[in-house]
């Protein structure tokens, strides 16, 4: 034990390590804020949708040579969020099917982009590393932690302000628009979140893995506490802790970050479980 502590205090000196740690914690924060919403909206896949919307803006960005991709991933992934909200209101294309098609072919379209235009020597290890995550989140520099920084400091203040807001749009949209409530313009926003998150977490955990890191602190906050506040409280915690936890011990155990954090995440969700049974809740 010791010798792993010792071992987690010589490579916490390295600022790579600091970033990493930063821009998780920061990612895993916001996701859970939002996951919570979702996960009571029943909208929880919109994230792996998207998520695979960005793998596909990735590889457009890659055939096109773009020195930052996120210039492009970010404005295509927020354009689609919006597409597929308003599809989803359609009665012809019901939400769970506009995600169902969007997410098929965005990741086809994209593996089938970069087969076709890659000048990459390993295409099979770009696209292992772009869906299931790499070593990027530890090669990240000062410009992208800062933009993450930037990002997630108004994903946070947006859900702060409009906290009443959203949980009225959450648990009951008829009686919020009766009320005065544009929950049009409320979902919109929800939706635009959503793609920011996903399209920060991609170096994280990658665009197949997403989805845990909305889900899994949401679902095991919920078999334990009751309130919608004591939930999203819970959950943010819990997220925080799983991402540090799981980017440290992917470090020591030299395992893929992404599926690291998302172990952590499943086994929180084990040990929540249980003490709600023990608590009968």
């Amino acid at each position: 034990m010791s010798h792993a502590f010792h071992t987690l205090a010589e490579y916490l000196r390295y600022p790579f390590v600091a970033y990493a740690l930063v821009v998780g914690v920061l990612i895993a924060l916001c996701s859970s804020l939002m996951g919570v919403t979702l996960v009571l909206k029943r909208f929880s896949f919109i994230g792996d949708g998207l998520s695979h919307v960005a793998f596909g803006a990735i590889a457009v960005a890659s055939v096109l040579n773009l020195e930052n991709d996120m210039l492009f991933v970010l404005p295509a992934t927020v354009v689609c969020a919006v597409l597929l909200l308003r599809a989803g209101g359609k009665a012809r294309i019901k939400g769970d099917a506009a995600i169902a098609m969007l997410s098929v072919g965005a990741l086809a379209m994209g593996y089938l982009l970069m087969n076709l235009f890659s000048t990459s020597a390993n295409l099979s290890g770009d696209v292992c590393s772009t869906l299931f995550g790499s070593t990027s989140i530890l090669t990240l520099t000062r410009q992208e932690v800062w933009l993450c920084v930037g990002l997630s400091v108004v994903v946070v203040a947006v859900f702060t302000l409009f906290y009443h807001k959203i949980f009225a749009v959450t648990f009951d949209e008829t009686f919020a628009q009766a009320s005065g409530t544009r929950v049009g313009a409320y979902n919109l926003m929800i939706a635009v979140i959503i793609a920011v998150i996903i399209v920060l977490a991609m170096n994280l955990v990658g665009s197949l893995l997403i989805s845990a890191l909305v889900i899994f602190p949401a679902l095991s906050a919920m078999r334990v506490f009751r309130s919608f506040l004591s939930v999203t409280v819970c959950s943010a915690v819990l997220s925080v802790f799983c991402a540090a936890g799981g980017i440290l011990l992917s470090i020591l155990a030299g395992t893929p970050v992404g599926s690291t954090i998302v172990a952590v995440d499943i086994l929180a969700f084990a040990l929540f479980s249980l003490a709600g049974r023990t608590l009968k809740r």
